[in-house]
């Protein structure tokens, strides 16, 4: 019911005799514009004057008169103008389409410039006949502008709706017009904001400038650019903002001043102002004022290239000024295109009212001239002045850069509408596959193609739009230059681009860069200095992460080179070195050949060597004489050898640990030494049995201590702790070890004794042998004879015990290699104790006093009662043990044997 209603309302409506097949304007807007026919019309909007003036009201529409010539926006208009009379030059684009144009001044007003977008899309004609229905082509198919950002959001957002086309040129460079479900239809040859600022960033990190202020304009370009630069900023880490400040915008003097005095106050020395240079005036002026100097500007395009900046007045504050400028370019042929001017003025002086650019040029007025010009003798123009005679802004085509980009901007529309043109019918991309044509050409169907436009410019630039409409992202760095002279001279020092294949580049030469300091050279602007390596960065409460304290990284930490905020810990076998700024290779240690401590046990061990060896040839060379042949002599050999091995063995205890030292140390300590303490215990035994033996009965005592029955028990004894280390070895093998626990900046080799028990077990094994012998000697110590051994086997295992009791305690409480060294002490004390207490003194008699070693003295002459034992032993040698068997008395026994001693 609702859409029949609708249907009837319509059909009434159009019957109406108050209407007609005719559309007509309900108003018409009166603007400075400037038309050229053609088969299809595009628009532009520019800024050819600075300000306007309110003139009055007719029927609900404003009147504004635009003051202040631009020549830079009437360059770019008459650009335009070329790009068109070029094309329609050009018989490989467009061939049998003629271009026109419909240009509009917006007098930097947004409700001019929004007016002059709907004219463009709507028509100014009172009256154009379409088809019945009211629909048909628009007067224009594609708009160049709008210039800014503000302006090409509320123009955009309304043309949109239609899908009019827009490619704006210059100033529009807000990242939210990147957004293709607000803007489905706009398009620009300006790169975004988003790309401006990454390049903003590029050059702090480039210079180490971390700390800076933000100032931005009151408008959508600088709001979203402040957004935009703080979220960049802190993503990439490059830096934090001291402050962020929106200008205001008229000449608020008390607003500007607190903005200046924040500046003054703050400790960072670079400031990024993205704002047009009128903005920039009324700041310069009250920075002026308080004098403030030493700081390093850096300009976005809107102000780079600002002329009105570049004055005497400003150029000690402003000098150096580093800035980012619309990519610069060269159209051949547009200075002769320009000196015509004149012949284009003569037809549209009424149109278009370029008389203020006549008058801006040549000091002139036309007539009628303002009230008292001729009074003040002002010249009046006459129309006929020649333009090539005078120097002027407008014919300096050797710096093109928004010029440059309304350039690319008309052949980007050029070049889709040429694309539509080439459509083969049945073949297009629309509805059907259709073609778009001239009759009934779509806007929308203009922006499908102008998506995929690709074309090089003269110049060699590639032009072409993203999914966003944006073109390819390239800048110019620039730099403002003051020379000796005095005069101003803004240079390029470099350029950032992005592109498909390369992605983002930025290249500058330092070395052209003016610096506006003595130094001569690139400020510091940090709020902290970067830490020195070894140390992390702490941040200070309630400040931006770019102030910081540095704290030095603990032991066994580094700096960390992703994260300044922490320390990173070295691998388990590195530590920090003492910068704390790399790891090195943690020190190693163990008891060493090479090292005072192990040098020293190494000489003690070889000499205990050599000595047992030198004892065993003394004891060989003179195995004849009663003192060897009295103490046993083969048990003697046996454990001379046996110290020999024990000497030996504590070298397994110097040097790095491997497998096969570490399972042979213990196992060869742990035999040599029940080995030595078993002869030991053997000849402490016969000694005590043949005192036994001299007394009756006691003979029967003998027999358990012959030859075989000592090898036996040697043999026995030391098989019992063989046993022991085999089983250790094989159930759990003592192994090399990395310990890291003792020391953290070093690596101790040790050997991991495996089992606990099997350790304990050898030592407790050699303990109770050590003992047993201990105290059998003991009791045998005061046996009758002037050569009695047992006293000296009480005192050698007295010294072998206090050792290895003293040693349990060392061992356990000494870290790393001296636990080592107190084991090779221990061994080699013992052993030395051994040697020096039981050959000690046989050596001393048979080297130094050899009237000792003989028989009668052996005996003694108060000697009653003898006992000899005759053992078959060693080489075929007969062996006798002396033991005197009456205490030292006036009476004789009653019962004894009278015994000669014979060889």
């Amino acid at each position: 019911m609702y859409f029949t209603l609708l249907y009837s309302y319509i059909s009434s409506v159009v019957s109406s005799p108050i209407y007609s097949s005719s559309c007509r304007l309900q108003g018409q807007f009166h603007l400075n514009e400037m038309h050229k026919a053609g088969d299809v019309v595009l628009g532009g909007i520019f800024r050819i004057h600075f300000f306007s003036v309110l003139s009055g009201k007719q029927q609900n529409f404003c009147f504004c008169i635009c003051v202040s010539f631009d020549v830079v926006g009437f360059r770019m208009a008459e650009t335009m103008a070329f790009a068109i009379d070029e094309i329609n030059r050009n018989s490989n684009l467009l061939p049998n389409v003629t271009l026109g144009y419909s240009l509009y001044d917006n007098c930097f007003k947004l409700g001019i410039g929004f007016r002059a977008g709907l004219s463009a899309a709507s028509g100014q004609e009172d009256q154009f006949i379409l088809d019945d229905t009211c629909a048909g082509t628009p007067p224009v198919i594609g708009i160049v502008g709008d210039s800014s950002s503000t302006h090409s959001i509320a123009i955009s957002s309304v043309l949109g709706l239609y899908r009019v086309p827009m490619v704006s040129y210059h100033f529009a460079t807000c990242s939210c017009l990147s957004d293709r479900q607000k803007f489905p239809s706009f398009f620009r040859t300006i790169p975004s904001d988003a790309f401006q600022v990454q390049a903003m960033i590029q050059i702090m990190k480039r210079f180490g400038w971390s700390w800076a202020g933000l100032l931005v304009s009151d408008d959508d370009y600088g709001l979203h650019a402040a957004r935009s630069f703080q979220s960049d900023l802190a993503q990439s880490g490059g830096g934090c903002l001291a402050y962020l400040e929106v200008l205001p915008w008229g000449n608020d003097r008390d607003e500007l001043r607190r903005i200046v005095d924040e500046m003054k106050k703050s400790t960072a020395r670079v400031v990024i102002v993205f704002a047009h240079e009128s903005y920039m005036i009324n700041l310069m002026e009250e920075v002026v004022r308080q004098n403030v100097t030493d700081l390093q500007w850096m300009a976005s395009e809107s102000w780079t290239a600002a002329t009105a900046l570049q004055t005497p007045d400003l150029m000690p504050y402003l000098a150096g000024t580093l800035g980012i400028a619309i990519r610069r370019g060269e159209i051949p042929g547009f200075r002769e295109f320009l000196l015509q001017i004149l012949i284009i003025c003569k037809t549209v002086f009424k149109i278009f009212q370029v008389n203020q650019f006549w008058e801006f040029t040549f000091r002139c007025k036309f007539t009628p001239p303002p009230a008292g010009w001729v009074e003040a003798e002002g010249t009046l123009c006459t129309g006929q002045e020649i333009l090539a005679d005078v120097e002027t802004e407008l014919f300096d085509v050797s710096n093109l850069r928004p010029a440059y980009n309304v350039y690319k901007a008309v052949y980007a529309l050029a070049y889709a509408l040429d694309d539509m043109l080439q459509c083969e019918p049945g073949r297009g991309p629309f509805s059907g596959h259709t073609c778009g044509n001239l009759q009934r050409l779509e806007p929308w169907q203009l922006v499908f193609y102008l998506e995929k436009v690709n074309f090089t410019t003269t110049f060699g630039d590639q032009v072409s739009f993203d999914e966003n409409g944006d073109a390819l992202a390239i800048y110019d760095v620039m730099n403002w230059l003051w020379l000796p002279d005095g005069r101003t001279k803004v240079q390029n020092v470099g350029e950032v681009k992005r592109s498909a294949l390369k992605g983002e580049e930025f290249i500058i030469d330092e070395d052209k860069i003016f610096w506006n300091f003595e130094s001569k050279k690139p400020p510091r602007s940090v709020c902290s200095e970067s830490c020195p390596p070894g140390t992390r960065m702490a941040r200070k409460k309630g400040e931006p992460v770019c102030c910081f304290d540095c704290i030095p990284c603990s032991e066994g930490e580094i700096s960390n080179e992703t994260d300044a905020m922490e320390c990173t810990s070295c691998p388990e076998d590195f530590w920090s070195s003492p910068q704390r700024d790399h790891c090195v290779p943690k020190k190693t240690e163990f008891l060493s050949y090479h090292e005072p401590l192990g040098i020293g046990l190494t000489a003690a061990s070889l000499l205990g060597t050599c000595m047992c060896a030198v004892v065993l040839g003394i004891f060989i060379y003179h195995r004849s004489t009663p003192i060897v042949r009295a103490n046993n002599s083969e048990l003697s050999f046996q454990l001379l050898l046996s110290l020999k091995l024990c000497f030996l063995c504590s070298l397994l205890f110097i040097g790095r640990p491997r497998l096969w030292t570490c399972q042979l140390r213990h196992a060869v300590f742990g035999i040599s030494f029940v080995l030595c303490v078993s002869c030991i215990l053997v000849k402490t035994m016969v000694v005590l049995a043949v005192f036994k033996a001299s007394k009756p009965g006691g003979g029967a005592s003998l027999k358990w201590f012959g030859v075989l029955q000592q090898r036996g028990t040697v043999i026995v004894l030391t098989s019992i702790q063989a046993a022991v280390c085999t089983a250790w070895i094989v159930s759990a093998s003592p192994t090399p070890h990395k310990n890291t626990q003792y020391y953290n900046d070093k690596i101790v080799y040790e050997c991991a004794v495996g089992s606990t028990v099997g350790f304990a077990v050898l030592l407790g094994y050699i303990g109770s042998l050590a003992s047993l012998s201990f105290l059998i000697a003991f009791i045998s110590r005061n046996l009758p004879d002037s050569f009695n051994e047992a006293k000296l086997i009480t005192f050698s295992m007295l010294i072998f015990c206090a050792v290895w009791v003293a040693f349990v305690p060392a061992y356990i409480s000494s870290p790393g290699k001296y636990a080592d060294a107190v084991e090779v002490f221990a061994i080699l004390a013992s052993s030395f104790g051994l040697l020096v207490a039981l050959f000690g003194p046989k050596c001393y008699i048979i080297l130094l006093r050899p009237e000792r070693n003989t028989k009668k003295a052996i005996m003694s002459r108060e000697i009653q009662t003898y006992v000899k034992h005759d053992f078959t032993c060693l080489h075929g040698h007969v062996l006798f043990i002396m033991i005197k068997l009456c205490p030292r008395s006036n009476h004789r026994p009653t019962s004894g044997l009278h015994i000669t001693l014979s060889s």
